[in-house]
């Protein structure tokens, strides 16, 4: 058997660490080694160190044993689920079963039948409209789907019987020796793979499998102000399980294209409004588009300048809590390309009583 490092060293600690500190240096390395969180090679065995050390000094009586025996302590003396009783692990997020099964393969009487399907993804493009107000999509998801022909059992006419191995439990036990003594093990039947059943004659369709690859058609409800990125959940609708087991979950991810005229900013929605220069000077009440397809009106006051922003209220995007945001109109006084000779007459004359009011070149039209 490998030689196991002090605990005290594999969590950085000095020996007289407070069961603070044990904890929240356990915290910072469970997170990073967690094989859920860390695929490199290795995080796994790392994990369960820092877990198994974690789980002993973090308990004032194994600590205590430990500090005066070391490992030879616990040799004969905890059970594997003892050892790891003492520590909190659901604090920090993490389900005692699965660290039981990733030392013990299942041991602990914690079951080990079949895992539930795969949960599956998929990206829901939508309109900026379609985000706002909600709407029903139709999607098509490839994935395995419980075999119709023998029901997911994976026997020939959807018969079994009775594992002879486990006698139909799905578990059979053993004694092995662990790091911590020897002790007896629950797991799932190698036979049967935890079904408790077994076929004589595998499904022709599935060969013994139990799910087939399929497509299936669903119908998605998005709900009013959803935005890029917002999951949506299907419970069920993933890939069905091996063997019977429950089926996973299907996310749907939303991703909200751009607009031509809308820019949106949160619950907010931004437009753009062109205003001629009589428009600006003068003031005046013009239309403003909004999302749902209509207008809704604005008035300018006169002098208004290019990027003036004006917020009209509850125009903007639907939220998901059932408000409403706003929309800003900013304004862009526009520059004429061609001028008739009825309008260039009026912009000389323009021109001529800027003049006689002092107003020459570009400061002098600022103030």
């Amino acid at each position: 058997m490998p030689t196991r490092r002090d605990y005290y060293e594999v969590l950085g600690l000095p020996r007289e660490a407070s069961k603070d500190d044990i904890k929240k240096v356990y915290r910072k390395l469970a997170m990073q080694y967690h094989p859920d969180r860390n695929k490199e090679p290795g995080a796994e065995e790392k994990f369960k160190e820092i877990s198994e050390a974690y789980a002993v000094l973090s308990d004032d009586e194994k600590r205590r044993v430990y500090d005066q025996m070391g490992h030879a302590g616990f040799d004969e003396r905890y059970s594997d689920e003892d050892i790891f009783r003492g520590a909190d692990f659901g604090e920090m997020g993490f389900d005692l079963g699965d660290i039981l099964r990733m030392f013990f393969g299942g041991g602990g009487g914690f079951g080990g039948g079949p895992r539930r399907g795969r949960d599956l993804q998929y990206q829901l493009p939508l309109s900026l409209e379609e985000a706002a107000f909600g709407v029903e999509k139709k999607i098509r998801i490839p994935r395995l789907e419980p075999c119709d022909t023998c029901n997911g059992t994976g026997g020939e006419g959807g018969r079994t019987k009775a594992c002879g191995t486990c006698g139909g439990a799905g578990q059979v036990r053993q004694v092995v020796r662990t790091p911590f003594g020897v002790m007896q093990q629950v797991g799932a039947c190698p036979q049967c793979r935890g079904r408790g059943r077994t076929f004589e004659t595998p499904c022709k369709r599935c060969r013994g499998a139990g799910r087939v690859e399929a497509e299936r058609t669903l119908t998605v409800k998005v709900p009013p102000g959803v935005d890029t990125g917002t999951n949506l959940r299907m419970r069920g609708e993933g890939e069905a399980g091996p063997e019977g087991a429950p089926s996973g979950d299907l996310y749907i991810t939303v991703r909200v294209d751009s607009h031509p005229l809308f820019e949106r900013d949160g619950e907010d929605l931004h437009v753009r409004a062109p205003l001629t220069f009589a428009q600006a000077a003068l003031g005046d009440e013009i239309l403003v588009p909004t999302l749902d397809g209509k207008e809704t009106p604005l008035r300018v006051p006169s002098g208004t300048q290019t990027n003036t922003v004006f917020r009209v209220r509850g125009q903007g995007m639907p939220t998901l809590r059932g408000n409403r945001g706003d929309l800003h109109v900013h304004v862009v006084v526009r520059t004429p390309e061609k001028l008739t000779s009825e309008e260039r007459e009026v912009f000389e004359r323009l021109r001529e009583l800027e003049g006689k009011g002092g107003k020459k070149g570009f400061f002098g039209r600022l103030f």
